[in-house]
């Protein structure tokens, strides 16, 4: 083919003849186009009806419909009939070159009637001798073009293009509508494959097996070439481990750039993702694969710092589009999530022989570690106690901030004591605070909990827990229990149980729980427990019991929270000397 010269004029059809009269037949042919062009949302479907009923009025050879990608600026064949299956799968043309491209550029019909003198045609079948294109305008844009073609000389004339000027609005709103509903089915299909990565990479706590399925998992998602997937860590600015990924084939990992450098470096410094249509106009971009002409870079935040980037990389220019970026990202964050949650297991698990060794080391870094109750003013008098058995406690509590507004408490207690239980809580503590960005409510939190603990059941342990939200604003309050011992409420000059109750933690592996919520007036005392406290033994064999936890409420309600919760915790003390369980408390006073 010879070179095309984009700056030649088309031959167009200036004839001033008046178009011939549209006959009854024609009208009504036009009109069941229009109706059938509408009558489906399948972009294939509704071509292929528009071609067989176009043919009704014009016995063209050859059929196409183009349409226009407006990142590059080209035509590409979506449909076509009589064309080679190598012109359709691979040719692209540029605006304003060949009889298409003019007529995408100019937005209007062109009509060659002899393409052999037509310096700026494209020969894509050697039989054609004329050629009739309309653009396919929406809303004033041209989105494609129609396209047919003829082998004899002459053969389209004004009518023709009258003809396919009138259906081209119809057909083009027909394609936007039958596109649109594509893109909605494409994404709700995306939605489905995340949900079901997300939860396959929160079942994988070994990191390296998750850095393999992860690359796994990004290919249902988008059928790239060639990934990267390499974890950072911010103290030491490096880039740890590595999966590599060419072609289909796993390749030794190494980090090609340092942090500061090329597009992962960019992704890095800048915590967005970084798409590069063309690498070569790119000055960031490191050659590290010669094939590479387009590549995306997709940071993986978890908690406002990057943990790892996952790089995608094309041998095509402008290969990677914003449905990318979109569906990547919302991958990258639960990647992120599930790669924290592997690392909190790994580091948990290297960590249970070496705390065998330190008990009481350990225990002083316990102390220390525990959480202290927010500074924030949230119109709440909170205070914490917490007192362990052993070297080591299972029981557990923790504050969770959901904004300015809203605070999340917990308080929990894993069956047994020592190391094991509180490596446990901490593994639960952990998989709290990483769903804390998703703002969940009591109830729901732990039922996903829940679900995360029933995967990976440890042998005779479980867990039971109290979660609850407070507005400040609304001043309302939300409880869930998982077999927790049962809140109490004082109001009114009297302290009683909240009515709640649910399966422990890690038993079931699909359970409800339910919700319990109110208004709580200034005054008003929320008290949460571990059953350490009620559970504690006099000589005599009594229990101290939570009868008795709240008539002390009642008598030490004036005062702060904290002198309440002292209260409770050296009476209880006095009550049982020995005690052989953890004792945890949290007193929650509405300012």
């Amino acid at each position: 083919m010879d070179p095309i010269d984009v700056n030649t004029h088309l031959e167009i059809d200036t004839e001033s003849q008046a178009a011939i009269p549209v006959s009854p037949e024609t009208l009504a042919t036009l009109v069941e186009i229009g109706e059938q062009i509408n009558d489906s949302l399948d972009l294939d479907q509704v071509l292929e009806r528009t071609a067989g009923l176009i043919r009704r009025l014009i016995d063209y050879e050859i059929f196409a419909v183009l349409l226009l990608d407006e990142r590059t600026h080209e035509l590409h064949f979506r449909f076509a009939i009589g064309h080679r299956p190598e012109v359709v799968e691979n040719w692209r043309i540029p605006l304003g070159q060949g009889v298409t491209g003019r007529t995408a550029a100019e937005r209007r019909p062109v009509l060659v009637r002899d393409v052999s003198q037509e310096p700026n045609y494209l020969n894509a079948v050697d039989s054609v001798r004329s050629e009739l294109a309309v653009p396919l305008l929406l809303k004033g844009e041209c989105i494609g073009v129609l396209d047919i073609q003829s082998s004899q000389l002459n053969y389209f004339h004004r009518s023709h293009q009258d003809i396919l000027t009138l259906l081209a609005s119809r057909i083009a709103g027909a394609i936007e509508n039958a596109r649109l509903f594509e893109h909605m089915r494409a994404h709700a299909k995306t939605l489905l494959l995340l949900n079901e990565a997300s939860r396959e990479a929160s079942s994988i706590l070994d990191v390296d097996k998750l850095l393999t399925r992860a690359a796994e998992l990004v290919r249902r998602i988008i059928d790239y070439q060639i990934l990267s997937l390499v974890l950072y860590d911010q103290e030491r600015n490096a880039f740890t481990r590595s999966i590599d990924v060419k072609y289909g084939r796993r390749v030794q990992g190494e980090v090609g750039c340092r942090c500061t450098q090329g597009i992962v470096g960019a992704a890095v410094q800048l915590k967005k993702p970084v798409v590069v249509p063309d690498v070569a106009a790119d000055p960031r971009y490191v050659n590290v694969n010669p094939e590479t002409r387009s590549e995306l870079a997709i940071p993986l935040l978890h908690q406002d710092k990057v943990i790892g980037v996952l790089d995608l990389e094309s041998p095509m220019l402008n290969y990677f589009t914003e449905d990318h970026v979109q569906a990547l990202s919302i991958l990258a964050g639960q990647l992120a999530v599930s790669i924290e949650n592997a690392r909190l297991y790994e580091q948990v698990a290297r960590d249970e022989a070496r705390m065998e060794r330190e008990l009481r080391a350990a225990r002083r870094i316990q102390s220390v570690m525990l959480p202290q109750v927010p500074q924030e003013d949230y119109g709440l008098d909170i205070a914490c106690r917490y007192v362990s058995a052993r070297e080591l406690g299972g029981d557990l509590y923790d504050f969770v901030r959901y904004g300015p507004q809203q605070l999340a408490m917990l308080l929990g207690d894993v069956s047994g004591k020592g190391t094991a239980a509180a490596l446990y809580g901490a593994v639960a503590t952990g998989i709290i605070r990483s769903l804390a960005p998703l703002k969940l409510q009591p109830a729901e939190l732990l039922r996903r909990l829940n679900q995360f603990v029933g995967k990976h059941k440890v042998e005779d342990r479980f867990m039971t827990a109290c979660y609850a939200s407070w507005q400040r604003g609304r001043r309302r309050i939300r409880i869930a229990s998982a077999g927790q011992s049962q809140p109490m409420l004082y109001r009114n000059g009297r302290c009683a149980k909240l009515p709640l109750s649910g399966f422990p933690l890690g038993i079931f592996d699909d359970v409800a729980y339910e919700e319990w919520n109110t208004t709580l007036q200034p005054g008003e005392i929320v008290l949460f427990y571990s059953d350490g406290l009620t559970d504690g033994l006099n000589p005599q064999g009594e229990e101290f019991g939570s009868d008795r936890i709240c008539r002390l409420v009642e008598e030490q309600a004036a005062s702060p929270a904290d002198e309440i919760a002292d209260r409770l915790m050296t009476e209880a003390s006095r009550f049982a000397a020995d005690a052989n369980d953890d004792r945890t408390l949290l007193v929650m006073k509405v300012r």
